[in-house]
């Protein structure tokens, strides 16, 4: 049985909902995320929390957050 795991995120640049819903979009599409949340920080760094229950890789997330136009400052793994 898979346990789900949980990736934060510090993500520049987001300023309003419609970037939290690109983000929220964009991270959809990574093969093994099951869930995320953003707690917007407009002017500085968003929190972005994945919930996965397989490995994700840190590019392919890195990729999802710029192909959303917005900068990937750090990342953090709760497990």
């Amino acid at each position: 049985m898979a346990i789900d795991r949980t990736i934060v995120l510090g993500v520049k640049g987001l300023t309003c909902g419609h970037c939290v819903a690109t983000v929220t979009e964009e991270l959809s599409e990574v093969p093994g995320v099951l869930n995320t949340e953003v707690i917007l920080r407009s002017g500085d760094t968003s929190t972005v929390t994945v919930v996965t229950d397989t490995g994700v890789d840190d590019d392919a997330l890195r990729d999802a957050i710029t192909e959303a136009g917005f900068e990937l400052v750090s990342i953090t793994r709760d497990f």
